[in-house]
Parts: C-alpha cells; structure tokens; sequence
C-alpha cells in the first residue's frame, strides 16, 4: 500500500526515487490503494494542480492495484498516530492485511506495529527492487 504523497510525488516527478517504486511494484507485487488516499490524491490535484490533472489521470488509469475500502469503526483501536488525519491511511493499511505501507509521511515513523512493515520510498527500494 502506498500513501497519498507517494501517489503525488510520482506523478508530479516521474524520475524520482518515488516513481521508481511503482515501477519496481507494477509486475512483480500486487498494490493496494484504499478509496480514501485516492480521494485525497484527486483533491490535491484539483485544489494545488489543476493543471496536472490529465497527468493524474494517466497515470491512475495505468496503474494497475487492487482498491480496499474500509468502513472506519471508531470504536476499533488502532496505534495513535500524531496526525489523525493518517488514521484513515493506517486503519486501511492494517485491515487490509497488506504486508507494507510506503509514505514519507514522518508522522508514521513512530508506529510500533509487526505487520504492515512501515518503510520509506528509498527503503523500499533498497530492500525489495528486483533485477
């Protein structure tokens, strides 16, 4: 699973580090996005680049993932996390059962938890590239 400013920093800079990552998933894992990050990837795109929503648009529609979407249970309990607005992004990557959650986010970087491994675009890179 990859996080909304992984999904942007893709498509915004498609020679980057970040980019890279999906071209290391596509054919060799299976991706998963939940509905809200590609909600919150739409609406940064019209609110802070309007004029790269055909970029947006080309690449979600070639990006090939499966879409998890998580009815929040606030009664669940689920690791605090500084900023509650990522609650949604881990609540997702945890009921998903994904084995990874990539972001940049730092507020992650404090999450104790077996299972999604929490690992950065670089990282992940480093770790799991193939070929």
């Amino acid at each position: 699973m990859a996080d909304a400013n992984i999904l942007i920093s893709a498509i915004l800079f498609p020679s980057s580090v970040v980019a890279k990552v999906f071209d290391c998933i596509i054919g060799n894992y299976i991706l998963v996005l939940c509905n809200y990050t590609i909600k919150e990837v739409d609406n940064v795109f019209l609110d802070k680049f309007p004029h790269k929503i055909n970029e947006k648009n080309t690449f979600m529609g070639e990006l090939i993932y499966e879409k998890f979407d998580l009815k929040m249970d606030n009664n669940k309990k689920y690791p605090q996390i500084r900023d509650v607005a990522d609650l949604p992004v881990l609540a997702n990557a945890i009921e998903s059962n994904v084995d990874i959650l990539i972001t940049g986010d730092k507020d992650f970087d404090e999450i104790q938890i077996n299972k999604p491994i929490i690992i950065k675009p670089r990282q992940f890179l480093d770790k799991y590239k193939i070929g």
